[in-house]
């Protein structure tokens, strides 16, 4: 490779690796432990999953105890099947029909009335205080959604029949899910348009995708030749360098189609746009319709009720018997109650049956008439398997625990390239010719980097203790556990300015609540270890399992790092040598001098 590509290739790989490094990292991690979001919730409300069924009769039981407290005429209702099969998200939008539309307004504009009494009659500030925490509530509670108060989102167990709101049933599965795209970041108030923190997560994807191409040219010359070598006897430098190559390299199929799926995913939204202006006017919904993502067609009120009622159990029961082989995804009740309605059903077909294949049926309930079906397991489009592939390849979720164990896996290697690509760049801009205030500034960046990935492995860890101990969890709870801390703690070490320690004893503190994860189930829950593996609850045990193998692995590179600490003391070396600045950043330094953060001194350059 000649000269001036290969300084392309370096400088793409460097550049836009050290801007996404530390948004890159958060993605990762949360990421990884996403994969066993379900698993996670099970775990926090100790009720393991085992296969559980329902019958499709509990929809209409359902819809009954929704009508005994909301008129549901003219509605349109919607159930999101979540990926546990079992539980589900309902949606229940504004009445179409105008007598329930004026009465719910009316309802709500008494409501308003008597929260004006109540601010004129009790202490205006604390009920003024009460009015934002709700609205906050309100806020949170449908996702980001914005519905008026005649609309209803809850989520539902269908086998145990037990309702929650979004915000109060919200679980450390569905929090580290939604981080790993930056979800909590719309919620700060950005307006660009579109969801901050989905933008923010598309973009850093997309920078990830150069960052890829690029390392991969940087390397080709010797792949073959540098693919198996790893020296960690040698200088700290070349130990990073070792593991961010091959790391970087074996892991390269998995990150690359993370990239990629990551970006059709979470941008699907600003890659629509040219599609929404030029071919369908402007009409967004027309396109994720047309996707197959939502079902937004509108079917003209009558104003006429049906002569006979909808089963919705009968009609799922009937459509399971005709498609064998496939799962609920979505299904559209419109304009429910009405000569009008539709039910619009959208399956998945079982992953051992088809991997990728999606059957729709729309359903005129008046007459029992079909108005369009596509089985789920036959006559798949070339939209449903690249939709259906992206979707498996990304969630992890057609081969069981052994493919979330090694996605995982892949996940925390993912989290290493970072970690080790941020202190390669450290330590190459240490030299003499490079100016004192770039010096400083290269340490800041990468102290702050550093400060900011590495806390998140024990604040992770403290953060499932605390939801496991606390009497009441919610969305805000988790939220001002989680982000709070991990705020304190990598401010801490942020003004600490010392990576060794920072490296160092982050690794302990999480390893150490790791094991602390496990013991306090078992307190608390009395379901430990043996427990669960007595009494077949896969989904609990592989949660602290899993954790405890953190530790585990924790504590012993920690044994290593101070065994490889007191040999280079052994030898005499210190902060003053050649490789004062490796050492500080990998924690085998003896101490570091109180100003190097602020002004670094004339020395010899670092030698590799």
């Amino acid at each position: 490779m000649n000269l001036r590509r290969y300084n392309i290739y370096f400088n793409t790989h460097t550049i836009s690796g050290i801007i996404i490094c530390a948004i890159l990292y958060v993605i990762f991690f949360a990421g990884s432990f996403s994969f066993f979001k379900n698993e996670i919730n099970a775990w926090q409300k100790n009720e393991s999953d085992k296969g559980e069924t329902y019958q499709n009769i509990v929809f209409d039981h359902l819809l009954d105890s929704i009508a005994q407290i909301k008129e549901l005429k003219g509605r349109d209702i919607t159930f999101y099947m979540q990926h546990n099969g079992h539980a589900s998200y309902v949606n229940i939008g504004a009445s179409q029909d105008t007598l329930v539309a004026n009465k719910a307004k009316a309802v709500a504009e008494q409501k308003q009335l008597a929260e004006k009494k109540r601010l004129a009659t009790e202490n205006k500030a604390a009920a003024v205080k009460d009015a934002k925490a709700k609205d906050e509530k309100k806020k949170r509670r449908g996702r980001g959604r914005r519905g008026n108060d005649d609309s209803m989102y809850f989520s539902y167990d269908l086998a145990t029949k037990k309702p929650s709101d979004y915000s109060d049933g919200y679980t450390m599965g569905e929090f580290l899910y939604r981080l790993h795209f930056l979800a909590p970041l719309n919620q700060i108030g950005i307006n660009i348009g579109r969801p901050f923190g989905y933008t923010l997560a598309g973009l850093v994807s997309f920078i990830f995708l150069f960052a890829l191409i690029s390392g991969l040219m940087l390397h080709w010359d010797k792949i073959k030749s540098n693919f198996f070598v790893f020296r960690p006897g040698n200088k700290w430098k070349t130990v990073w360098t070792d593991m961010h190559t091959a790391l970087g390299v074996i892991g390269f199929p998995y990150q690359f189609m993370y990239a990629l799926t990551g970006i059709v995913l979470i941008v699907n939204s600003v890659l629509i746009i040219p599609f929404s202006k030029y071919l369908y006017d402007g009409k967004e919904d027309e396109v994720y319709a047309a996707l197959g993502y939502n079902d937004n067609t509108k079917y003209t009120y009558l104003y006429e009720p049906l002569t006979a009622p909808f089963k919705m159990g009968d009609f799922l029961d009937k459509l399971e018997s005709k498609w064998p082989n496939s799962h609920m995804n979505r299904i559209f009740i419109k304009n429910y109650g009405d000569k009008s309605m539709h039910v619009v059903a959208l399956y998945d077909a079982d992953i051992d049956k088809n991997f990728a294949g999606s059957g729709r049926l729309i359903y005129r309930v008046a007459d029992e008439k079909i108005l369009f079906e596509k089985s789920a397991t036959a006559n798949g489009s070339y939209l449903d398997y690249m939709k259906g592939f992206i979707y498996r390849l990304h969630l992890a979720d057609f081969g069981g625990y052994p493919v979330k164990i090694i996605y995982f896996v892949l996940g925390i290697m993912g989290c290493f390239v970072i970690i080790s690509g941020i202190l390669i760049w450290l330590v190459a801009r240490d030299k003499n010719n490079i100016p004192k205030r770039k010096r400083i500034f290269n340490f800041w960046a990468a102290n702050v980097f550093m400060a900011s990935c590495l806390t998140m492995f024990p604040i992770t860890a403290m953060s499932f203790i605390a939801v496991k101990l606390a009497t009441k969890v919610d969305q805000s709870f988790i939220f001002h556990v989680y982000f709070y801390s991990w705020l304190a703690l990598a401010v801490f070490y942020v003004i600490r300015r010392n990576i060794a320690k920072t490296n160092l004893e982050t690794l302990l503190l999480g390893s150490i609540l790791s094991l602390a994860i496990p013991i306090a189930n078992g307190v608390k829950t009395g379901s430990w270890i043996w427990e669960t593996y007595r009494s077949g609850a896969n989904d609990i045990l592989l949660v602290d399992l899993l954790w405890l193998s953190l530790g585990i692995i924790g504590l012993l590179i920690f044994k290593k790092m101070l065994q490889n600490q007191k040999k280079e003391n052994a030898n005499g070396k210190t902060d003053s040598s050649d490789d004062s600045v490796v050492g500080r950043t990998t924690g085998t330094a003896s101490r570091m001098p109180l100003k190097s953060a602020f002004a670094l001194k004339n020395k010899p350059a670092t030698k590799y």
